[in-house]
């Protein structure tokens, strides 16, 4: 009898009020990778990887996200249209006919964990509809020991039924579909979507609320590595602007690709178990380790094969720009031994700038971090979320709104002081347009990036000349190795130079206007980290 079977015996799901179903516990991912093949719910590509269609929903719906406001939580989120309020007594009947649509069917369970560092580890058991679900999870999540299982008690539990439509006026919810969290009951409720990533930014969400309340660590919605020497970088930055490609380094461990916790132990630890990366324009010179993560165990979604092949063609965006593969971090090989890092000693902020108006790298004063943190500005990347098809200027307070529970002021001033304590320098990176603006500019070179990233992690920087930004009084390298040095000033870059003046003011009026709301929280050394507009 194999351990699965052994297992399956003693995992009820009753307690969740999920009755007489047939309960697929803590398959390998092979299984499931079967399975959702024999469904017709799945195809294999050329590499081995599993490729899945999420459905009507290709990304996050941030207006079907909500939070119950009960005790726990109403004087502590920062209710809005980011945190939208939820009626307990309407949770309670929402999620009782989500485990009554489930009961009587088969269903997928998974234990798991998130949180790499072990003073830190929130147990999670995952029930899935689906079984590609389930593997998005294993992928994705933290994986326990065999011996770990007997005796695991989960402390949150992710429920996850796509086919369950939600009526409006009945549930309470704006349409169909619904991503909601619990704090009391320790819930992430998910029906009327298949797009994966809403179970990962669910417990995400879950994290950036109990680790600053309960446990004094600051969240991050970031990516990290560690040189050679033990120094760890820390990536922070929206989907699109970079984050999972460039801590992809070879030179470098990864921690992880997207969420992870500064702790007051200067440790820096991976929320997750596995990375969740973009395949727009996927090639293996720009991306080799997550061009070649994709192979058996790997999930692919919404991507397209070419005509007559299972081959992916990454640059087929007829689907969704926001295709995704999920794959195990162990896919990767020069990955960081139990996802932890000490010493951090740089940040850096990526923004995809749609405008072709901040400079490609810059040097930030603790202030002037301050201020991008919080504006965390970026161009919205058409597809990561429903209903936006074109790029757009976006602020998003932590580069990480959508997903942060508290005020972002609760979020900026612990990075400030962590900042401060830990003496790192902040550096500005422009993944985005050069030469002017999107439609007009081209994207800036990927190995440039690379480059000028590499030089500020090597101190290769700290020696050259500067210049403040007339607008944005960010200092600018004017050398940099490996990089032209006519791309390291901006205006450079544009034919008509009054126009990119005239965009650099306009730019700066929208970080002002969108810092409006928070001026009242706000130090002297913030607010003195602000554009120049007059």
């Amino acid at each position: 009898m194999d351990t699965n079977t052994v297992f399956a015996q003693s995992i009820s799901l009753k307690e969740l009020g999920i009755e007489n179903a047939k309960v697929r516990y803590q398959l390998t991912a092979d299984e499931l990778h079967a399975i959702t093949l024999q469904s017709g719910q799945g195809v294999e590509n050329s590499t081995g990887a599993l490729a899945i269609n999420t459905g009507e929903f290709t990304g996050r719906s941030p207006q079907d996200r909500f939070i119950v406001k009960d005790d726990i939580t109403k004087d502590q989120v920062w209710w809005g249209n980011v945190n939208i309020p939820f009626e307990p007594s309407a949770f309670e009947k929402l999620y009782n006919k989500v485990t009554a649509f489930l009961s009587n069917k088969e269903v997928f369970v998974r234990d798991s964990y998130v949180c790499s560092d072990p003073n830190y580890r929130l147990n999670v058991r995952v029930v899935t509809e689906t079984a590609w679900s389930n593997l998005f999870c294993y992928n994705m999540f933290l994986r326990p020991e065999e011996s770990e299982l007997a005796n695991f008690t989960p402390e949150w539990t992710v429920v996850c039924a796509p086919s369950f439509m939600a009526d409006p006026a009945v549930d309470g919810t704006r349409q169909s579909n619904f991503a909601i969290l619990d704090f009391t009951k320790k819930i992430a409720l998910i029906g009327g979507t298949g797009y994966t990533g809403e179970m990962k930014k669910g417990i995400f969400s879950a994290l950036n609320f109990i680790l600053p309340v309960f446990k004094n660590t600051l969240p991050m919605h970031c990516s990290a590595n560690v040189g050679e020497a033990g120094d760890t970088a820390i990536f922070f930055g929206l989907s699109g602007t970079g984050k999972t490609t460039l801590s992809a380094d070879p030179e470098r461990k990864l921690i992880g690709d997207d969420e992870h916790g500064w702790t007051n132990e200067n440790t820096v630890f991976n929320f997750e178990g596995g990375c969740y990366a973009k395949v727009i324009n996927l090639t293996e010179e720009n991306e080799p380790d997550i061009f070649r993560a994709i192979k058996k165990g790997a999930l692919l979604e919404n991507v397209v094969f070419k005509a007559g092949t299972n081959e992916v063609d990454f640059d087929d965006v007829s689907i969704t720009q926001n295709t995704r593969v999920s794959y195990p971090i162990t896919h990767i090989d020069n990955v960081q031994p139990g996802l932890v890092g000490h010493n951090p000693k740089n940040i850096f902020f990526l923004t995809a700038d749609s405008f072709g108006i901040l400079p490609p790298i810059s040097r930030l004063t603790p202030g002037q971090a301050a201020y991008h943190f919080i504006s965390g500005y970026t161009a919205k990347v058409a597809g990561t979320e429903a209903g936006v098809t074109e790029p757009q200027p976006n602020f998003s307070a932590c580069f990480g709104a959508p997903f942060m529970p508290l005020h972002p002021t609760r979020y900026a001033e612990m990075l400030s002081k962590k900042m401060k304590d830990a003496g790192v320098k902040v550096w500005l990176i422009n993944t985005g347009w050069t030469g002017g603006p999107y439609g007009t500019g081209s994207r800036m070179k990927l190995k440039y990036t690379r480059a000028m990233i590499t030089a500020a992690l090597k101190g290769e920087l700290d020696n050259v000349e500067y210049k403040n930004h007339t607008i944005f009084g960010i200092s600018k390298p004017q050398s940099c190795p490996n990089v032209p040095e006519e791309i390291l000033n901006p205006r450079n870059t544009w034919e008509d130079k009054d126009l990119y003046d005239k965009k650099a003011i306009e730019l700066a009026q929208k970080f002002k206007a969108n810092f409006a709301k928070f001026e009242e929280f706000a130090n002297a050394e913030i607010l003195a980290g602000a554009p120049i507009t007059e």
